[in-house]
């Protein structure tokens, strides 16, 4: 039916019905009755009228679907659609805040940082990513301009050439960042920033890793080609010659080959396919066999000793062997013959540590944080002696990783250096573990 005609039948059908009943006491009782009555009767009409009316006035100051009135006559219509649209309302009210909530959780998840800014780049609002990024404060920068808040000369030719189709890469507090500006809507703009500080990290040591390798392996693999150039030009070389560029070529061909074995040792460690899965390691067994292998190749020049007082832990016997290993094998390397290399394992506050201890030729302290980068050198001429392939302490680094440890380094220069491994207590055996509490 017509909305008009639903407010107006009932309101004329009430007004005939008002003015039956006075006509009906006009006629039985007189005029005077009568027009009394149609007075009391405006009035308690116009009383109701002004009630609803204060009634819908209060609610309009605070207008909640619970708090509406019923109303009467035609107020009945007027709240019931009135109560229709406020609960409308509210619901379209939740549904927006459950949306910006959600927007609001994505946008904080986000690795990406994201600033919204009016047409005049005044700061609107930003999420943690860009507060991280830029050195933004929500709370603090909201209504100020951008450009005051991001001093960076290259993000100011970016917004005064106005050219937002492309990204633009700045080094801003000592982050590499890709930003670019957005426009959307008639006033608003995005500000996208992108960190690639790790990425640019890790695709420099792809190419220092892709550079060294191929350097490590030219040199034996020029040694072994040269001399076998040699061989094949003068079929009349001497027995000695001959014996020579054999072994030359001999531990050149071993060099290559422990070289290929520690990066595939090291690609192993680091692949998700090759999880660790822990057993009880024989830590006296694996200090005698490294204590072995550091008298092997000291051959008697160093004084190798080796304590062991600790207990045994959970892990991969054969990964620790490799870390504990390279950590001797580097201390008999890198001391003069005559020193001595005291290799420790004993049980600390924190947990099982081991300790490679020597008085070798030590390492300035402007090394000591890059030392497990593969192919870091301190004195590469000194590492060609030693035979060492430069992967040794990133083997170290990995193999920690897997097993929750860590490496500290104390070294002075021509003094000698300490390696520390400290493992998390986590790893000792249970029955040792409780062995040790009592």
């Amino acid at each position: 039916m017509n909305p008009k005609l639903l407010f107006w039948v009932p309101a004329a059908l009430r007004m005939v019905l008002a003015l039956l009943g006075v006509g009906v006491v006009w006629y039985l009782l007189g005029a005077t009755y009568a027009l009394g009555i149609a007075f009391v009767l405006m009035a308690m009409m116009v009383f109701v009228q002004l009630s609803y009316l204060f009634q819908l006035s209060n609610w309009l100051d605070n207008p909640q679907s619970a708090k509406l009135p019923d109303g009467w006559g035609a107020w009945t219509s007027i709240f019931a659609r009135l109560y229709r649209m406020r609960r409308d309302d509210e619901k379209n009210q939740a549904e927006l805040t459950e949306w910006l909530a959600r927007f609001r959780q994505a946008m904080h998840l986000l690795p990406d940082g994201v600033v919204i800014m009016d047409d005049v780049l005044f700061l609107e609002w930003c999420n943690p990513a860009a507060e991280k990024h830029l050195g933004l404060t929500h709370e603090r920068d909201k209504g100020m301009r951008v450009t005051n808040l991001i001093r960076s000369p290259e993000f100011m030719d970016y917004i005064i050439l106005g050219r937002y189709d492309q990204p633009l890469t700045i080094t801003f507090r000592n982050r590499k960042l890709i930003v670019q500006i957005i426009p959307f809507e008639n006033r608003r703009q995005i500000l996208v920033t992108h960190d690639v500080t790790e990425t640019e990290r890790i695709e420099m040591m792809r190419r220092d890793f892709i550079a060294n390798a191929s350097h490590e392996l030219r040199t034996p693999l020029t040694v072994i080609v040269g001399f076998l150039e040699i061989a094949s030009a003068e079929l009349d070389l001497d027995a000695a010659t001959r014996a020579a560029h054999l072994k030359l070529m001999t531990e050149q061909g071993h060099r290559m080959q422990h070289l290929i074995e520690d990066m595939l040792t090291l690609s192993r460690l680091e692949s998700v396919d090759y999880p660790l899965r822990p057993e009880p390691v024989d830590i006296k067994k694996l200090m005698q066999q490294v204590l072995r292998d550091a008298k092997a190749l000291s051959a008697g020049k160093h004084d190798v000793r080796m304590e062991c007082n600790g207990p045994d832990v959970l892990g991969s016997y054969d990964e620790l062997y490799s870390a504990f290993g390279n950590l001797a094998s580097n201390a008999v390397r890198y001391t003069p013959a005559g020193g001595s290399i005291t290799l420790r394992w004993q049980d600390g506050p924190a947990g099982p540590q081991f300790i490679a201890q020597d008085t070798g030729i030590g390492i300035s302290p402007e090394h000591i944080s890059r030392l497990t980068e593969r192919f870091y050198r301190v004195d590469k001429s000194r590492s060609r002696e030693t035979q060492g392939t430069g992967l040794g302490l990133a083997i170290v680094k990995h193999v920690l990783l897997r097993h929750g440890g860590t490496l500290a380094i104390q070294s002075v220069a021509d003094k000698g250096s300490s390696f520390i491994v400290s493992m998390p207590k986590s790893v000792v055996t249970p029955l040792q573990g409780e062995l040790l509490v009592k």
